[in-house]
């Protein structure tokens, strides 16, 4: 008898962000019930989960808005206590603002948090201590805004995203410097696979091409050799994709964006998106699955089988068993009075 993807996740833990909350919403990862509530600032974006110190990092981007349309760029950090779900620590960045993605050197207790440029210089990287919880440095990434930041498993190379700039910047995390740039439309969600090999990057971003036209890169996942710096293949998508993933077992997921005419205006609107799902080595797709409006971030469990699926306009989180590509639950941020799912982390209980 098959064993339910459920078994075994007692005890462990969802944390959602909600952009427009604000808050980050904790949720049983075996029975999808709530746990509770932390109210953090505006406007929250993405999670990252410090397995060593236990502690959650939330960046705050923005007083209100999203890029290219917001109310004014925010310089903090939020530190959290998944265990008690109270907020340990503010971290300012200033003068660095609009702090987005996030990525995490373990073994070296470093903190990699992508920031926004401004009139005096390049967006860049900022690097944290996890033990002191204090900048260390910054790496310049020579392109304004560097949102999604992904480094590979020895934690020696870095890779940005980058919406405007029409390269991913490589950055050497040992010298902070930066090495290279990889041509690929203006870019999104990234991920790099276990042997550090290959990096694969959604581009280009919504809203700098319209879909069809003549002059249109093709949507899809660039895939990137690591040791030439330059893209090896294309994985086609339908439509534009924001985020990438791969999870422990080799699936590489995307959350692809569809759109439907509004019947009011004519005008196009969110429609329920998708989960793509292909095979890291072979490149293929091996499935599709809907999910809610507007799909912005993924994770998964660690031992691959779950996939979760945050959609910011119908603000929904999607739970997938990743074996049969069948949807198990949806978790309605919105009836919790926060609109906006964004950032996701998989929190295992305590050892």
């Amino acid at each position: 008898m098959q064993q339910s993807p459920r078994t075994g996740r007692e005890g462990d833990v969802l944390a959602v962000v909600s952009q427009s909350g604000p808050t980050v919403s904790f949720f049983d990862a075996a029975a999808d019930r709530h746990l509770g509530t932390v109210e953090v600032r505006a406007e929250p974006h993405e999670l990252c989960f410090d397995p060593t110190q236990r502690l959650l990092w939330c960046t705050t981007t923005y007083d209100s808005g999203y890029y290219h349309a917001n109310g004014g760029r925010r310089t903090e950090l939020t530190v959290i206590d998944p265990d008690t779900r109270r907020v340990v620590e503010v971290v300012d960045l200033a003068p660095e603002h609009a702090p987005h993605g996030l990525a995490l050197d373990s073994a070296r207790g470093r903190l990699y948090v992508s920031v926004e440029g401004s009139a005096d210089r390049p967006g860049g990287v900022v690097v944290i201590d996890t033990a002191t919880r204090r900048p260390l440095g910054r790496i310049d990434t020579d392109a304004p805004g560097p949102h999604w930041f992904a480094i590979d498993p020895t934690g020696r190379t870095g890779y940005a995203t980058n919406k405007e700039a029409p390269f991913v910047s490589v950055v050497d995390l040992e010298r902070g410097t930066l090495t290279a740039k990889i041509e690929v439309p203006g870019s999104e969600g990234l991920a790099v696979s276990a042997d550090g090999t290959r990096a694969y990057v959604a581009a280009p971003y919504l809203g700098s091409f319209s879909p069809g036209a003549e002059s249109a890169p093709a949507t899809g996942i660039r895939v990137i050799d690591a040791r030439t710096a330059s893209v090896v293949d294309l994985l086609p998508t339908d439509g534009f994709v924001l985020p990438v993933h791969l999870t422990s077992t080799g699936k590489l997921l995307a959350g692809e964006l569809r759109s439907e005419p509004d019947p009011v205006s004519g005008l196009g609107r969110p429609a329920p998106g998708h989960l793509t799902v292909f095979s890291a080595d072979t490149g293929k797709q091996l499935g599709r699955l809907e999910v809610g409006r507007f799909p912005l971030t993924l994770t998964s469990s660690p031992d691959g089988r779950l996939a979760y699926v945050a959609c910011a306009v119908s603000s929904t989180v999607h739970v997938v068993d990743l074996e049969t590509l069948q949807g198990l639950a949806r978790l309605d941020i919105r009836k919790l009075g926060e609109p906006g799912a964004h950032g996701l982390a998989y929190v295992p209980r305590p050892a």
